[in-house]
This record gives C-alpha cells, sequence and structure tokens, in this order.
C-alpha cells in the first residue's frame, strides 16, 4: 500500500530530492561539495527571507533551538516564553536544562498568544524573547510580525520556532525584526530530517559574541568561522545537504510568494472540507501548515488515526499531552498537492462514517474542491 504522509512532519520528500541522495556519497573536503554548500546557504536565504547569516546544524530542529537558547543567554539573564503548546513549553525546558531564568506567558493551548500581553511582560531586564511561528501541536499561528514591532524596540531578541512553518507560510525574518529564526529540515523545505538552520541577525551576533559560554557542539560562532570558509565545523550530513540543494532549487522555481499562495489555498481547502463533514477546528488562528480538528463527541481521535493507516496508508498525527486522543493533526506543507489534500478528506469521510458520525458523504470533499478550484480559475 502506498504511504501518504500528512502528519505535521516528517513530510513526504519528492522523488527528484530523493533521486539526489541516491548518487555516490562525495567528500565534504572538496571543491565540489563547496560548491554545492555555498549554494545552499544562498538558497535558504532567499526562502526564509534575510539578509543575515544562516546556520547550518547537523540537528533535529530542536538542536538549533538548544543553539539559539544557549548562545543568546548567560544563566543570569531572563527570557520570557510563549507557551500554548508543546514546542513553546520546549523553549523552557531547554532554558531551564541551562539554568536560565525564564518568565512564562501562559496561553491557552489552542489560542493565540496577544502581543500585547508579550508587550506588557517586556521589561527592561528581559533578554530575550522565545516563541513560535506555527505552534506545532496546536496548529495556532502566532502574529509575530506585530511582537517583532516592539521587541525589536525593547534591545531583546525575538527567537523563533519556525520548524512547521517556515517556507510554507509567509515569514519576514528580516522585515519583522527576528533575531534568531529556528527551521528544520523535515517539513516544508521537502528532505529527510537531520538538519536544522539558524538564521542570526547583526544585533543577534553581537550579544553571542558577550554571552561568551556557547557549549561545544552547538557553538554558533565555531560554525559561523567555518561557513565563512565555505565549510562546516564538523562533519555535515552531505546527502541532505545535497538533497536540501535540489529541494531549495524547486522552492526557488515556482516562487517562494508563489508557494505560500499554494499552502494558504491547500489550507482553506483542508479547513472547508472538514467543517464540512461537522468537524470543529481546534485552532482559534490555524496556520496555513497545519490543520487541527476536534475528534467527533464518543470517538478517540488516535483510532480516526489508526484507521486511517490501517485502511488507506493515510498518515495523521493525533494530539500531544491532554490533548491525546482529543484532537488530530493534518499537515499541508511542502510537497503536498490539491491531490492529496482531496484523498486525505475523502478517506477521512469514509472512516467517520464507518464509525458512526453522521453528515452526507462527499459533503466535505466537495467544499474542499469549490475552494480549489475557485482558487485556480483565480489565477487564469
Amino acid at each position: 500500500m502506498r504511504k501518504l504522509l500528512m502528519t505535521p512532519g516528517p513530510f513526504q520528500v519528492p522523488q527528484e530530492v530523493l533521486n539526489e541522495m541516491a548518487e555516490p556519497l562525495i567528500h565534504h573536503r572538496t571543491a565540489e561539495y563547496r560548491e554545492i554548500f555555498k549554494e545552499v546557504l544562498q538558497g535558504l536565504k532567499v526562502v526564509f527571507r534575510t539578509q543575515n547569516e544562516v546556520i547550518i546544524l547537523t540537528a533535529s530542529g530542536t538542536g538549533a533551538m538548544e543553539a539559539a537558547v544557549v548562545n543568546s543567554l548567560a544563566p543570569s539573564e531572563k527570557a520570557l516564553v510563549v507557551m500554548g503548546g508543546k514546542f513553546g513549553e520546549r523553549w523552557g525546558e531547554i532554558c531551564k536544562a541551562y539554568g536560565i531564568a525564564f518568565e512564562p506567558i501562559e496561553v491557552e493551548w489552542g489560542k493565540a498568544v496577544d502581543p500585547k500581553e508579550v508587550e506588557r511582560r517586556l521589561t527592561p531586564d528581559v533578554k530575550a524573547v522565545f516563541t513560535t511561528l506555527c505552534e506545532t501541536s496546536t496548529g495556532v499561528a502566532h502574529d509575530i510580525e506585530a511582537i517583532g514591532s516592539f521587541v525589536s524596540r525593547s534591545g531583546a531578541l525575538l527567537v523563533v520556532d519556525g520548524i512547521s512553518a517556515v517556507g510554507a507560510v509567509p515569514c519576514e525574518t528580516d522585515a519583522w525584526g527576528i533575531d534568531l529564526l529556528v527551521v528544520g529540515s523535515q517539513k516544508a523545505l521537502m528532505i529527510p530530517p537531520g538538519l536544522a538552520f539558524v538564521a542570526v541577525s547583526k544585533r543577534a551576533w553581537e550579544r553571542i559574541e558577550k554571552v561568551g559560554r556557547r557549549g561545544f557542539y552547538f557553538d554558533l560562532v565555531k560554525s559561523r568561522k567555518a561557513q565563512e570558509k565555505v565549510d562546516s565545523a564538523f562533519t555535515p550530513a552531505i546527502s541532505l545537504v545535497i538533497a536540501l540543494r535540489k529541494s531549495l532549487r524547486m522552492i526557488q522555481a515556482e516562487g517562494i510568494e508563489q508557494v505560500w499562495r499554494r499552502h494558504a489555498t491547500l489550507a482553506r481547502a483542508t479547513r472547508a472540507g472538514l467543517q464540512a463533514m461537522g468537524l470543529t477546528l481546534y485552532s482559534a488562528a490555524p496556520s496555513d501548515s497545519i490543520t487541527a480538528f476536534v475528534s467527533p463527541a464518543g470517538i478517540d481521535a488516535d483510532e480516526i488515526r489508526k484507521r486511517l493507516q490501517a485502511g488507506f496508508g493515510i498518515y495523521i498525527a493525533g494530539g500531544q499531552e491532554s490533548l491525546k486522543g482529543k484532537i488530530a493533526r493534518i499537515g499541508h506543507m511542502g510537497y503536498v498537492s490539491a491531490a492529496d489534500i482531496l484523498m486525505t478528506l475523502s478517506a477521512l469521510e469514509c472512516v467517520l462514517l464507518q464509525m458512526g458520525v453522521r453528515f452526507e458523504p462527499g459533503k466535505g470533499v466537495r467544499a474542499a474542491e469549490e475552494v480549489i478550484a475557485h482558487a485556480s480559475a483565480d489565477r487564469r
């Protein structure tokens, strides 16, 4: 049975990208690899909408989160952490692991943080604000543009987890005043897990130089010095970097703004389809990269997920922590098409009908089709 990954990550990888990884391995201390690496570094700047340096790490996205924390703050300094989900809380967990004092901004799961609350809590002793562009566990999009408008004036660093959003939704790194943007490889960038990225502003580099204590493997200054020579501080994930060159070429060929528009259409279609089936969206401020929905009363969301997988080869994600069994999450980022959305919604209709949920068969798919058809007509 063909597998269709519609989780919030890892996501599907285009065959052209997989083919790149199947080529014979090359050595990373060669002119051939340096040319690839140079192109990748420039391509990341285009997708991240930044003129600043992007550091490439061989790690998961959490590795880049840790690098952002340990490089930007000393243990005696204070941070604000926007919670509101599993990955907002992860910022706090990393700060705690390094003995960094932080003040949590509690946000109800499923809701976006009020930027004015961040502004209210931004006292002169706060050195960094940690938040997310899309909270992966809930599908919530935070208003980073609004938050950045006052954080940059305060002197604090704005540190953003863009792992499940960058490359799928608008993220104007420089224009919004993001000082450290963290991204992972396995979502909208369309390659397997294993690479992580940190875009670093000039203000952030100034802070990093002052902090001094930067760990060892995740020392961004060490990585920066190596990248200035078009090199890596440690052995890179060579095949993944080569794959990334291909995926970045695909993104740039389509155009990043068109990529954002495509994701917006697919997100609207997904939400319309779910609501037409009578399902409730979980997020009050949904991202265009992930849609979370509430399971119908009396039905375990994990059972829906298991039936989709067993009967149709379609993988979606369940809820985390207190949301386990209560919500399910559909990822629609990166290498995803309108056909994938329609297939997922059709299969979900079948599963829900099998489980006794009553609605007009085909209604969800038709609602999604209307969104997709109108978007296609608008482009003509």
